[in-house]
C-alpha cells in the first residue's frame, strides 16, 4: 500500500496544521491503514513495531472525536512503561496543540500522586498511563471509567511479558462495553489473541511488516548534541571525513532551507531538495549533484526518495528521522554497489528513546562516539588521509608518480623526498580555520590559555568547583587543564587552554551552571 498524504485524509484543519509543524510530510503504512478505520469507530488490532508511527496511528482519530465540551474522561492509553508513557503523551500533546479544550495527562508511577489527582480533578479528557497507576487512581477513585469511548492498549505485547494482564482486565472490565478498543502489539502470541477474543468486537486486522535492515558496508554511529552545536560538529565531521558526496536529512522543508544557507554562509557546497520545488528544479540539482558540483545534498525524506547516486560516502540524519523506516531508507543512501559508507546521527536528549527504538525496529547496533573537539581535528584527519595512502600503495602503479617526486626533490638540493612527503601532507591536512582566532587574543590571560567570561557569580550561589565542573561535564575536558578562576557577585572570569577555547565555547553556549542559564564568552582587556 502506498503511502498517503495527510491532506488526502479526512482530518480536522487544527490536525492537519499540527501535523505539518511536527514535519509530517506524508502517513507511515500504519497510518494509512489504521487512521481511516479508526475514525470510523471500528476495533482494531495493529501489528507494528514501535517507532512505525503508530502513535500518531491511534492518536490523531481519538484526539479528532474527544469532545472538548465534555470535560470527562473519554479516551485512555495504556503503556508498559513510564518512559513510553512520557514518550506518547508529549507526541500527542503536540499533535492536539490547536485543538482547543482538550486536556491530555500522563499518569505513571515514580511520580507524585497528588499532583496527579489535582490534574484529574480539573478534567482530563484522554490519560496515557502505566497499568499499575492508573489501577492506582481508579482504587482511589480518582479515576473513573464509565464514560469512556476510546481504549488503547499501546506495545499489548509488553505489557503482558511484564505481568499486566490481571491489571488489564480489571481496568477493561470497569469500561461500557460499547467501547472502542485498540490494540497494537509487535507480536501476535496466543495470549494477545485470548485478550482480543475477549474485548474485542470484530476488529480489523491492520498489519504492517517489519522491514529487515541488511547493511553490512554501513558503520552507523551517532552523537549526542546539543541543538545549538549541531551545525558546528555536522561542519567538522565534513571536514574531517571530507566525503565526495553526502546527504544530511532534514525532518521539515523550513529545517532544508535554513541548513543550507548556513552551510553555503560558511563556503560548503551544498543545495537544498524538498517537496516545494519544481520538478524541473529538483532535477537541476541532482545533476549537479550526480556531477560533483553540489558535495553536500540537504533533504526531506520525501523529497529524497528519487536518489540513485551510487558514490555517496556519508548520510547525515540531522534530525532523527519521525518514523524509522525512513532511518532504513536514508542510511540505504550510500554503502552501494559494493563500497562502505558511514550513517550518522545527531542525538537531542530525549530522542535517545527513538534512536533505541530504531535499534530495535531494524535489528542493528548504532555506536555512540563523542564528539571531535577542535583540536583533535588535525589529528584525525591525518589519520584518515594516511590511512587513504596505504590503500593507494598497496593498489601500486605509482611509477610516473615516484619519478615527479624525484625530480622535485633533485631540482631543490636544501629538500628532500621526505620534505616532498611532507609538504603534501600539509596541504592536504591543514586546517585553514585556525583556532588562534583573533577572539582569542588579548583577552588578558596567561601564555596559552584564553580568558572566558561568565555572567553568573557568588549572588547565583556560583563557586569555583561548579565551573570547573560544568566545563569538564559539559566539554569531556580535564578539569586539571582548567586554569585560574576568579567568582566575583555577578560574574567570574575562567582561564582555559587556548586550544579548547572553541570547544568550550561551543559546548557551553547557553548551558547552565547549578541551573542558571548562562552567556560565556571571549573576556575584554579594557
Amino acid at each position: 500500500m502506498e503511502k498517503l498524504s495527510f491532506e488526502d485524509l479526512n482530518l480536522s484543519a487544527e490536525i492537519k496544521k499540527a501535523v505539518a509543524d511536527m514535519g509530517f510530510e506524508e502517513t507511515s503504512p500504519i497510518q494509512a491503514k489504521a487512521i481511516p478505520v479508526i475514525l470510523e469507530g471500528k476495533d482494531v488490532i495493529g501489528q507494528a513495531q514501535t517507532g512505525t508511527g503508530k502513535t500518531a496511528a491511534f492518536g490523531i482519530p481519538i484526539l479528532e472525536r474527544i469532545n472538548p465540551n465534555n470535560k470527562s474522561l473519554q479516551a485512555v492509553v495504556l503503556c508498559p512503561t513510564r518512559e513510553l508513557a512520557i514518550q506518547v503523551s508529549e507526541e500527542l500533546r503536540k499533535l492536539g496543540t490547536y485543538k482547543r479544550g482538550i486536556n491530555i495527562l500522563p499518569i505513571y508511577g515514580g511520580q507524585p500522586i497528588d499532583r496527579q489527582i489535582r490534574a484529574l480533578k480539573k478534567g482530563i479528557q484522554l490519560i496515557i498511563g502505566t497499568p499499575g497507576r492508573v489501577l492506582d487512581h481508579m482504587n482511589r477513585k480518582t479515576l473513573k471509567m464509565d464514560k469512556v469511548e476510546t481504549m488503547v492498549l499501546d506495545e499489548a505485547d509488553e505489557m503482558l511479558d511484564m505481568g499486566f494482564r490481571e491489571d488489564i482486565e480489571t481496568i477493561l472490565n470497569t469500561m461500557p462495553e460499547n467501547r472502542q478498543t485498540l490494540l497494537f502489539s509487535a507480536t501476535m502470541a496466543k495470549e494477545i489473541l485470548d485478550l482480543t477474543k475477549k474485548y474485542q468486537k470484530n476488529p480489523e486486522i491492520v498489519k504492517v511488516v517489519q522491514r529487515e535492515l541488511t547493511v553490512p558496508n554501513i558503520e552507523q554511529i551517532y552523537y549526542e548534541v546539543k541543538a545549538n552545536a549541531k551545525l558546528e560538529v555536522l561542519s567538522r565531521l565534513i571536514d574531517m571525513y571530507n566525503p565526495k558526496l553526502s546527504v544530511v536529512f532534514c525532518n521539515t522543508k523550513r529545517a532544508v532551507d535554513e541548513l543550507v544557507s548556513k552551510l553555503q554562509a560558511r563556503g560548503y557546497f551544498a543545495d537544498a531538495l524538498h517537496g516545494d520545488l519544481k520538478q524541473m528544479q529538483r532535477d537541476t540539482v541532482m545533476g549537479k549533484f550526480r556531477k560533483g558540483v553540489i558535495e553536500i545534498l540537504v533533504a526531506t525524506d520525501v523529497a529524497a526518495r528519487g536518489i540513485d547516486v551510487d558514490d555517496i560516502e556519508i548520510v547525515f540524519n540531522y534530525d532523527v528521522p519521525q518514523d524509522t523506516e525512513y532511518y532504513v531508507h536514508r542510511i540505504g543512501r550510500t554503502g552501494r554497489a559494493g563500497r562502505t559508507g558511514k550513517a550518522i546521527t545527531f542525538i537531542i536528549g530525549k530522542e535517545i528513546y527513538k534512536l533505541r527504538d530504531i535499534q530495535k525496529y531494524t535489528k542493528t547496533k548504532i555506536i555512540r562516539q563523542p564528539i571531535p573537539l577542535q583540536s583533535d581535528l588535525e589529528e584525525i584527519k591525518t589519520n584518515l588521509f594516511l590511512e587513504k595512502v596505504k590503500n593507494v600503495m598497496k593498489e601500486g602503479k605509482l611509477g610516473k608518480y615516484s619519478r615527479i617526486v624525484e625530480e622535485l626533490a633533485e631540482e631543490d638540493d636544501d629538500h628532500t623526498i621526505l620534505d616532498v612527503a611532507a609538504a603534501l601532507l600539509k596541504m592536504n591536512i591543514s586546517d585553514d580555520q585556525s583556532i588562534d582566532d583573533e577572539e582569542f587574543e588579548n583577552t588578558g590571560a596567561s601564555s596559552g590559555m584564553v580568558r572566558l567570561f561568565i555572567n553568573v557569580g557568588r549572588n547565583q550561589g556560583i563557586t569555583t568547583k561548579d565551573i570547573v565542573g560544568s566545563i569538564a561535564g559539559e566539554t569531556g575536558i580535564s578539569g586539571k587543564l582548567i586554569g585560574s578562576i576568579d567568582v566575583y557577585e555577578r560574574f567570574s572570569f575562567v582561564e582555559v587552554p587556548k586550544k579548547y577555547a572553541k570547544d568550550i565555547l561551543m559546548f557551553m553556549k547557553d548551558n547552565q551552571i547549578k541551573g542558571k542559564r548562562i552567556n560565556i564568552e571571549p573576556a575584554n582587556v579594557r
